[in-house]
């Protein structure tokens, strides 16, 4: 298939390149002109033009207002995308807009899915992402082949907008399980215990997790280099206040969450890595 990708950083680079592995005709455009070296693909002016040559876009961008811009803005893909052809949106943005975006595509004939995905950095580069996939279910099955490209769990969560509901849930787990992880080495080391060892034995029993492996490790090491750096987090965390505020579900923990976030990102460490939650806590 011609296949677009726009948003070709720590995240959409890989996966635009396993989608060119699997044969498929891959057509590119960046704001950056940096994102495209050593890239060899179809570079496109525009959005539009993007669009007029591709029968599937994909788009892997940081913010709501940005996905909108590239889809709906001047030159955006709703100028150049035929009637038929499909969005594939895994950017993590607010559910309403992802819901906004798909009705204004609709009016068109284009079709969209709000498909976005965890797994980080490590998880794009070895094609084993998780995929919340929200829109109708035939477009998901006709897109299917190029997802299985990208993951290993893909889920139909349900129309427009779900699946990025469905993100939000994620982000709310994951970082709460970092900060948990913070808490826990900072009590070990206060405590005078060898956090190294304190993580290898909480592996083994009912608090083993990815988090722990991951993060864990890196504040072990000191390690707080960005894998996906505390900003995109912080902002996500902003994503689910809203729509918490929106539905009226009251949410103690992420709320307290969301502060450390905050103090996180009062420090500067917005671009390092977001197990820099333990940085946070030696403040105190």
């Amino acid at each position: 298939m011609k296949v677009g990708f726009i948003g070709l950083g720590v995240m959409g680079r890989p996966m635009a390149l396993h989608l060119q592995r699997a044969g498929h005709q891959l057509h590119v455009w960046a704001r950056r002109p940096a994102s495209l070296e050593g890239l060899a693909a179809t570079i496109c002016a525009t959005p539009a033009e993007l669009g007029r040559q591709c029968e599937v876009v994909f788009t892997v961008i940081t913010s709501s207002a940005d996905v909108e811009a590239v889809a709906l803005g001047p030159d955006g893909l709703c100028e150049g995308m035929a009637a038929g052809s499909v969005l594939v949106d895994c950017s993590t943005i607010a559910p309403d807009v992802a819901r906004r975006i798909a009705a204004r595509l609709g009016e068109q004939g284009i079709h969209m899915l709000d498909a976005p995905v965890s797994g980080g950095a490590q998880g794009a580069i070895e094609a084993t992402l998780a995929i919340m996939a929200g829109g109708e279910a035939a477009v998901l099955e006709r897109v299917r082949p190029l997802l299985d490209c990208l993951g290993q769990r893909i889920v139909h969560i349900g129309p427009n907008g779900a699946g990025q509901v469905a993100k939000a849930c994620n982000q709310m787990i994951m970082v709460a399980a970092i900060q948990a992880t913070a808490e826990a080495m900072r009590l070990a080391a206060a405590a005078g215990v060898d956090c190294a060892k304190v993580k290898q034995a909480l592996a083994g029993g009912s608090a083993a997790s990815r988090v722990l492996d991951v993060m864990g490790e890196r504040m072990v090491k000191r390690d707080f280099a960005a894998g996906i750096e505390a900003r995109l987090h912080h902002k996500d965390f902003g994503l689910v206040r809203e729509a918490a505020r929106q539905s009226g579900v009251p949410m103690p923990l992420t709320a307290a969450v969301d502060q450390q976030l905050n103090s996180l990102m009062a420090q500067g460490w917005g671009r390092d890595d977001t197990a820099s939650l333990l940085r946070v806590l030696e403040l105190a």
